[in-house]
């Protein structure tokens, strides 16, 4: 297990234990102490500065179990030794367990030498009302739950819930960042998403959820201006790539104009994440995103590239139905591959635009496979 050199405040190597999120000297440390194992652009700059290994570990699924927690945990630990630096959850991924088990992992790590926490980059996201631990046994139980934690301690008034679970609010925002880096055991989380912002679209007008991100960048900039984020962005499922005129669309580039509205041109909306894999490829295939430049459509992550957003890939194996079965042609396109798991990570991987593509990894066996397709030989 590689480790990086000791790090106290007079140690010869300069490095600042201080730093209490990822830089772009503490992540290009981390490239150098990796990059040798593996393809020459497994490391990628982000255009917000740290540099990301373009697989990044996942944690979306698995059950509210300890035992979860502790696989969890383990395959974070793994990631991070195998040259994995890119971790990727929310707050109400398995009720809070996700982003417990990566605070957990990433303690265990720091203890253990073997990276600082400059190093890192560590994104989470906030717009679902998250459940604690378990979830409740019934629909009246949620809604109890949610009167007695949310509305009753004036978190959230009830006409600010959408779809009766999802919410904008800035106050909500202000206390997911704040439980995130709780759950996390960070100071800052480097990259924080409004997630799935289109959500409300199902049950308000356009013209509404323009205000509610408006209000909600609002509070994203305050929360770096007080460092408790590094950048922020909007992590998507279906809004990006869909045609124009869809009832869930979102323009990307309306998005980046109403952080421009709220921040200037200095604004921190610098990320985005949306789903492409083998089965789902239209955020790179389909022209969906309107450019005011030049008057043209272009598909979603060349819109991305095009604003200066760094594009992270979600749901590379679409939740593991991409581990098998693939058709045999692609052994051939992806000859350094050896199982259509890293086969479909490749395709994520190699897209251009793409800065990473995130694999939900929830045993150390996962890591040491996702990663086996970009291992340099001998």
């Amino acid at each position: 297990m590689p480790k990086r050199p000791p790090t106290s405040l007079s140690s010869p190597t300069g490095i600042d234990t201080t730093v209490l999120r990822a830089t772009d000297a503490g992540t290009a440390r981390f490239r150098a102490r990796f990059e040798a194992q593996f393809s020459a652009d497994f490391f990628r700059a982000t255009t917000f500065g740290p540099t990301v290994s373009s697989i990044g570990i996942g944690t979306y699924l698995g059950d509210n179990t300890d035992a979860d927690d502790l696989a969890y945990e383990s395959a974070v630990q793994t990631a991070i030794a195998s040259g994995i630096n890119l971790l990727d959850t929310a707050i109400n991924y398995r009720s809070q367990r996700s982003e417990r088990a990566i605070g957990a992992a990433i303690q265990q790590i720091l203890a253990a030498g073997v990276a600082s926490r400059d190093e890192l980059v560590v994104c989470s996201k906030g717009g679902y009302i998250p459940l604690d631990r378990t979830p409740p046994a019934t629909r009246e139980d949620y809604q109890r739950y949610v009167r007695r934690e949310f509305i009753d301690q004036q978190i959230l008034r009830p006409d600010e819930i959408v779809g009766g679970g999802h919410s904008l609010a800035p106050r909500f925002l202000r206390y997911c960042i704040a439980k995130s880096r709780q759950n996390l055991g960070l100071r800052t989380i480097d990259v924080y998403y409004v997630h799935n912002p289109g959500h409300a679209l199902a049950s308000e007008p356009r013209s509404e959820l323009q205000n509610r991100l408006r209000a909600a960048f609002g509070v994203l900039e305050e929360a770096v201006a007080r460092s408790e984020i590094g950048v922020y962005g909007c992590a998507t499922w279906d809004e990006l790539r869909v045609a124009p005129g869809s009832s869930g669309y979102l323009s990307l580039e309306q998005l980046v104009g109403l952080a421009r509205e709220v921040g200037g041109e200095g604004h921190h909306f610098r990320a985005v994440q949306m789903p492409v894999n083998l089965a789902m490829p239209d955020a790179v295939r389909n022209p969906t995103q309107e450019l005011s430049s030049g008057g043209r459509t272009a598909t979603a992550v060349e819109a991305a590239v095009e604003l200066g957003l760094t594009v992270f890939a979600s749901a590379s194996l679409m939740q593991s139905r991409l581990t098998q079965g693939l058709p045999v042609a692609l052994r051939e396109a992806f000859p350094d591959a050896s199982t259509d798991a890293q086969r479909a990570i490749e395709f994520t991987r190699t897209v251009p635009g793409i800065t990473a593509a995130l694999v939900g990894m929830k045993q150390s066996a996962h890591v040491a496979e996702n990663l086996g397709g970009v291992k340099r030989a001998g």
